[in-house]
């Protein structure tokens, strides 16, 4: 009997960020760019580091949801709704997360620095 079931019977995904699949991808980059899109980075980090020993919970819980959610949502949407809770289950979900919407933030800040230079000054008369 080969012993190499007992080698990935404990096994983790590696340290550091997820990566996700190409059809968890497209929904991801959107929660990110929505938290970064409404300036609520500082909350939503502190939400994730905060839950991120429970990202694992989190997915579980949302897939004993599923029934309700495929009853309410339309079929893009519950499938967008799966690929999020299985990129979820990943041990670096979460440091994906946080890493992407801080690259958001920075870009979003770099356009309004860069809007705010080309803005003239107001003119002394008016």
């Amino acid at each position: 009997m080969s012993k190499g079931w007992l080698k990935r019977a404990f096994a983790v995904d590696p340290p550091g960020p997820a990566q996700p699949t190409e059809e968890q991808k497209p929904v991801v980059e959107w929660a990110c760019r929505e938290i970064a899109r409404r300036r609520l980075t500082t909350p939503g980090l502190l939400f994730l580091e905060m839950s991120r020993p429970l990202n694992y919970v989190a997915a579980q819980t949302m897939h004993f949801f599923q029934p309700a959610f495929w009853a309410l949502l339309r079929q893009q949407s519950y499938a967008n709704y799966l690929h999020f809770s299985e990129f979820l289950e990943k041990r670096g979900a979460v440091d994906y997360i946080i890493q992407r919407i801080e690259e958001m933030e920075a870009e979003a800040v770099k356009r309004e620095s860069n809007t705010d230079a080309a803005d003239p000054p107001p003119s002394p008369g008016t």
